[in-house]
């Protein structure tokens, strides 16, 4: 490209173009202006204002006067180049002036912020106006295809394309209103049509990173209007709806806003009756840590918006209902789980989650069975008959989401269908009306991956483009025309090879997906052979790199795009299993089975015939263009400043690419091949008239055309120009050589002006200096003085506050370091005082425990061991005695069968005993909870015998070791304890009077709790935490916690004791696994005799109904007690096994124990929460596991204390919430919230 003049004479103010640093294919030249050459170099500011720094030979290319003042209609550039484009649509958007002409076509720029120019008054100003009589705005367009229309009795259309982001979905909606406001008559056809975007944008829309509003879909809105002008109707076509954003999105997206609007909107009542809850619950809706919610969107008050526009287009509350009921079904699809099986050696899956499965067949009213069959398994037809074939686990995901999205996607277009049959009003026979059309379509896209949306989507683009080039090229034969020019046909970049090779030609792209759509046997990779083998040798065809890449390039108007053929055929098909849409057929909803109607009509062959989602398309697409082609084209190209959504932000590369994709450049290109440098007369004269002798300036020239003409015939003899009516007409060539040439006259005559004006400035300075310099001198050195003095006084001033300052800092840091020292030294010794106090105290509970345990234990197996050796005798003597009648077989098998029977006697005794013992139990506790007082002491005491005993009477015992190892330790607990109590003192806080009452738990459970939860009492399981934790297994934790917390209070019954009768094992097999391995004979012994000290005592059952009996048998006298606890505490000592840290660290053992495997997997396998016990657990147990987690893990500590103190509030159980306030204090002692 010729270059505009480069000069190295330059001043400050001089306005140049700076070429770009990097060598990106965006990065074009940016304008500067001098600032400074007087230092050795040159210095510029940019258009970001950005300080430039060159050395002052560099040579740069000056810039024309058009770009440095900015214009209105950028085709008066003179600088006719991308920079030149670039810069002017900065300057003005620094001044929030987002509206530029290029001839007719109108750029916008979206400013991410409002501004008031949008009001009735710009729509009074705009109306009855010619684009370029005022400023550029998007209303001179509507008004001008307003107007051409009814001047010109021809249709009109409006084109509006950009980027994603750039602001298309608003400009339609702009012009809408000036043609709803200009019609004049507010009838109610005009509210029918803008209400109808708020329905459109809720179903056809979604937010995605570059948009909160992203249109997902075509629309082509034809408004028509009668003879006065006033709109009669119109009509909305839509395209290609953008179907798999409703099963998957991507990070930080959503799917459309209408399932967010309505979980937002609608009331409790009205979820209950779908079955509905909140959006977080949905797959559809949560994907990848997806975003539910959108800062720029009130989905509550877009729900009540869309409802009244559902009422004013005629929506019935059954329609309404029925859209309701089939946008639920979709959202409970997208939960529906299948589990993995293997069923004859073949994979295959069922459905995990019935309850779902059952809410849906209730929402689309088809049968439960026949949804699950048709979900689980596909027919075929082979030679005649059915063959029903069982999915696996992936294949019935598929069939699901083809499901969801053929549902939605004719839901869509009934929805469009009932939009128009509101506001369509066809006329009869030859009826006047001429109709003015809005295109917003979906910009050009080029992704990491690209897959048939994209192909469909550039194609559309193409087409455009197409028209967009044959039109303007048009407005520039007509401005050549206008100017009376002389010049031959200008050759232009034609993408029609483009179009030819996707859609037009025999053997184009989409033809070879729609045939190998239609084989049995076609698949992406033969898909792509094909393409390759056919197109290879197009010029416009970018084939494979090797023969395993299934992917394809096409070089577009726009840029190189590789699209990936996976799923290809799959989404061109563009249908789902004939076993679902059998099923359909069955159903007893009208509605839904309307939006099939048409597939219903049809047999299956035929169905297997119909068109193809991409011939669709393409049918669709010709269509438009056939409509465009008739019409009289307006153009908006809408322009995204930057990526963050964010004001006054200009991003230079991402317009330039924008610029260039949208066909702005390729406007430039058709002018580049004409005459590019235009010049008005007087601009021109003004410029160059130092080139011609006798030639004044403009204003005195009474003809600057002959001006113009002598100008031209001096410098540029018989080169190639064209002088027109009001401009002369230059090729790049030409411009170069005129500036050259200015410039070396410039640069003579300027040096004769600097010798005359400098020495005249010198001698008036000469003059000047000398008649002051005395004046000057005498009233500075009175100045001085008085200036030095005054600094002398301020600066001791400062002085002295600079020390006194840095004193005073000196001796606070100082005493501040030796406060935190002193602060952290005692923090150090109470926490480790503490914590030496409460590892003692567990050691006592463990060992209490563990006596408890085994005394159980020894009386079960003592008694079990004596059933089974007495019935073991009886079948022995039964076999001897009926040997000699029976025979050895017989009589064997006789005393056998009775002693089998025996067995089942026994069982039966011992179940009949143990109920028998636990309805004591139960009538004891119901007793305990009647008491009008409990005594909390007695309560901890009956909870956790021994301990309690121990702590009120200490029990002094030998310090040697033991079997156990445990004894010593036990022995100089109390002694010990009584240490630390009077060590472990709290430092005196200062008394606060503070009022508490407005920090209230159920405030806070308002505010945090998950899920509706409530603050108050309950004996159901929740089904998530109550505070939000990140860790799925923290939260599996939690869950276990408030199943133990319950346990543990007496709300929710422990789980029973497997029956030991059925284990046919020695009792000393069942005695080792709680006997140490120093358990010698002699000690078996002793704890023998150590027993039968309390054989006399009941045994206790295995559940927690226990502690009443041991309330009850705490009445006893003090003597008995203590002998007792003596007798019990050594047996626990001889028998139980020591557990190096198994107590103390059982929680977060089995939370180490997952790390081996996901939460969610063990789920799966076994169908419960892995950190639950599938045995009777003590009390001591369950406090282990509860403050095990709370000290190990911190995250659960708050979750902890908020499901204590659930359960206090509001309970009417005066033993629980005595066990409550217990387990609360120990978890005060163990750990802070």
């Amino acid at each position: 490209m010729p270059s505009i003049p480069i000069t190295n004479y330059i001043s400050q103010g001089d306005h140049v173009w700076v070429d770009p640093q990097t060598g990106s294919e965006f990065n074009v030249e940016i304008g500067a202006r001098v600032v400074a050459t007087q230092t050795g170099q040159i210095i510029l500011i940019d258009d970001n204002e950005q300080e430039l720094k060159f050395p002052i030979q560099t040579k740069f290319r000056l810039m024309h006067i058009t770009s440095i003042e900015g214009v209105d209609d950028m085709i008066l550039l003179g600088d006719l180049k991308e920079s030149a484009i670039l810069h002017n649509l900065h300057m003005r958007y620094k001044k929030n002036i987002i509206y530029t002409y290029t001839g007719s076509i109108l750029v916008a720029v979206n400013p991410y912020k409002l501004l008031n120019i949008y009001n009735i008054d710009y729509i009074r100003q705009y109306s009855n106006r010619k684009i370029g009589e005022l400023s550029p705005h998007i209303f001179a367009i509507g008004d001008n295809a307003f107007w051409s229309m009814q001047r010109y009795q021809h249709d009109q259309c409006i084109i509006i394309s950009g980027e994603s982001g750039s602001g298309k979905t608003e400009s339609t909606k702009l012009i809408l209103q000036f043609l709803a406001a200009t019609s004049g008559q507010h009838s109610w056809i005009e509210q029918q049509i803008l209400d109808a975007n708020p329905i459109l944008e809720a179903f056809g829309n979604a937010k995605t990173v570059r948009n909160d509003n992203s249109s997902r879909f075509g629309k082509y809105i034809d408004i028509h209007f009668d003879k006065r002008g006033a709109i009669e109707g119109a009509k909305i076509e839509q395209y290609l709806l953008e179907k798999s954003r409703i099963v998957s999105q991507a990070r930080d997206e959503r799917n459309y806003h209408i399932f967010y609007c309505m979980l937002s909107g609608m009331s409790k009542e009205e979820k209950q009756t779908l079955d509905l809850t909140v959006a977080s619950d949905y797959v559809y809706l949560n994907q990848l840590d997806g975003t539910i919610y959108c800062d720029s969107r009130d989905d509550a008050k877009e729900w009540s918006t869309i409802k009244s526009a559902c009422k004013v287009l005629m929506f019935s509350d059954e329609e309404l209902n029925d859209i309701l009921r089939l946008l639920s079904a979709i959202l409970h699809l997208g939960n529906l789980k299948f589990e993995a099986t293997t069923t004859k050696n073949m994979d295959t899956c069922v459905v995990s989650n019935t309850n779902i499965l059952r809410i849906i067949s209730r929402l689309l009213k088809i049968d439960e069975n026949g949804l699950s069959n048709g979900l689980l398994n596909r027919t075929l037809l082979a030679h005649g008959e059915a063959v029903i074939t069982p999915l696996n686990q992936e294949q019935a995901f598929d069939i699901r989401d083809a499901f969801v999205k053929g549902i939605y996607g004719k839901m869509f277009i009934w929805i469009v269908d009932k939009i128009n049959s509101a506001i369509y009003k066809p006329k009869e026979g030859a009826a006047y009306r001429k109709s003015l059309g809005i295109l917003d379509i979906f910009g050009f896209e080029n992704f990491q991956r690209n897959s048939f949306e994209q192909l469909c989507i550039n194609y559309a683009n193409e087409n455009l483009q197409q028209f967009f080039v044959h039109h303007i090229f048009k407005l520039e034969q007509k401005e050549y025309d206008n100017e009376h020019i002389n010049w031959k046909h200008i050759s232009f970049e034609d993408n029609q090879s483009i179009l030819d090779l996707i859609a037009v030609k025999p053997m184009n792209i989409i033809a070879l997906i729609d045939e190998e759509s239609r084989f049995p046997k076609g698949t992406d990779r033969s898909l792509c052979d094909k393409l390759h083998t056919n197109h290879s040798k197009n010029e416009h065809f970018i084939p494979r790199k090797t023969d395993n890449d299934i992917r394809f390039g096409i070089r577009h108007f726009a840029g190189h795009v590789y699209y990936d053929c996976e799923n290809f055929l799959e989404k061109n098909r563009d249908s789902f299993s004939q076993d679902l849409m059998k099923l359909l057929q069955e159903t007893k909803s009208k509605f839904l089975k309307n939006l099939f109607l048409s597939e219903f009509q049809m047999g299956t062959e035929t169905r297997k015939r119909a068109p193809t989602l991409g011939t669709q398309f393409k049918k669709s697409l010709d269509s438009l263009m056939t409509i465009l082609s008739a019409c009289q084209p307006f153009f908006i190209r809408c322009i995204k400043p930057n990526e963050y959504k964010a004001s006054d932000n200009f991003d230079r590369v991402l317009v330039c690419r924008q610029l260039r994709y949208s066909g702005m450049m390729e406007t430039i290109s058709i002018r580049r091949k004409g005459y590019p440098i235009r010049h008005l007369f007087r601009d021109f004269v003004d410029r160059y008239r130092l080139l011609a002798p006798g030639i004044g300036p403009s204003h005195r020239e009474g003809d600057c055309r002959s001006a113009a003409e002598k100008i031209c015939k001096a410098a540029l003899a018989n080169q190639d120009y064209q002088i027109g009516r009001t401009k002369v007409f230059l090729k790049d060539a030409q411009d170069v050589f005129l500036e050259q040439a200015r410039e070396k006259v410039m640069a003579r005559k300027i040096l004769i002006l600097q010798n005359t004006i400098r020495q005249w400035i010198a001698h008036r300075q000469f003059l000047a200096i000398r008649q002051s310099v005395l004046l000057i001198q005498r009233y500075c050195k009175s100045y001085r003085d008085a200036r030095r003095f005054q600094i002398m006084s301020n600066g001791f001033t400062r002085l002295q506050t600079l020390y006194h300052t840095r004193m005073l800092t000196l001796r606070y840091s100082i005493l501040r370091s030796r406060i935190l020292n002193l602060q952290r030294f005692c923090r150090g010794y109470l926490a480790r005082q503490n914590y030496r106090r409460k590892t003692k105290a567990i050691v006592i509970l463990q060992s209490e425990v563990r006596r408890h345990i085994a005394q159980k234990q020894m009386r079960r197996y003592r008694i079990e061991e004596k059933m089974y050796h007495e019935a073991e005798q009886e079948r022995y003597e039964e076999e001897k005695r009926l040997i000699p009648t029976l025979g050895v077989k017989r009589a064997k098998e006789e005393a056998e069968r009775k002693y089998q029977e025996r067995l089942r006697i026994l069982q039966r005794e011992i179940l009949e005993q143990e109920h028998l013992e636990q309805q004591r139990a139960k009538e004891k506790r119901l007793l305990m909870e009647r008491k009008t007082y409990t005594d909390d002491n007695d309560l901890f005491n009956t909870m956790f015998p021994s301990t309690g005993d121990e702590r009120r009477t200490p029990v002094h015992r030998p310090t040697t070791s033991t079997a156990g190892g445990m004894q010593s330790t036990l022995g100089n607990i109390p002694q010990t304890m009584d240490t630390i109590e009077r060590i472990d003192k709290p430092l005196p806080v200062p008394f606060q009077d503070e009022d508490l009452r407005e920090y209230t738990f159920a405030k806070f459970a308002s505010t945090y709790f998950q899920g509706n939860a409530t603050p108050y009492f309950t004996r159901k399981t929740l089904k998530q935490p109550l505070l939000a934790i990140k860790s799925e297994r923290d939260q599996l934790a939690a869950l276990a916690i408030w199943i133990t917390i319950l346990r543990f209070m007496c709300d929710l019954p422990d789980v029973r004791t497997p029956n030991v009768l059925q284990k046919k094992q020695s009792i000393m097999t069942k005695i080792h696994s709680t006997l140490g391995r120093k358990f010698n004979k002699k000690d078996l012994e002793e704890a023998q005799k150590l027993n039968e000290a309390i054989d006399n005592q009941p045994p206790i059952p295995p559940t927690d109904n226990s502690l009443s009996l041991q309330t009850n048998n705490s009445l006893s006298s003090a003597s008995n007690k203590t002998t007792s606890r003596s007798v019990k505490q050594k047996l626990v000592n001889m028998t139980l096994k020591r557990k190096s840290k198994l107590s103390t660290d059982a929680a977060m053992t089995r939370l180490k124990d997952l790390d081996l495997l996901s939460a969610t997997q063990q789920i799966k396998m076994s169908g419960m929460n892995p950190f639950l016990e599938d045995r009777p657990t003590s009390n001591l147990e369950k406090l282990h596991f509860i403050i095990g987690l709370g000290i190990h893990v911190a995250e659960l500590r708050d979750e902890i204390y908020c499901q204590i103190c659930k359960q206090l509030t509001s309970n009417p159980s005066s033993q629980s919430i005595a066990r409550g306030w217990i387990l609360l204090s120990l978890c005060g002692g163990c750990f802070a919230p």
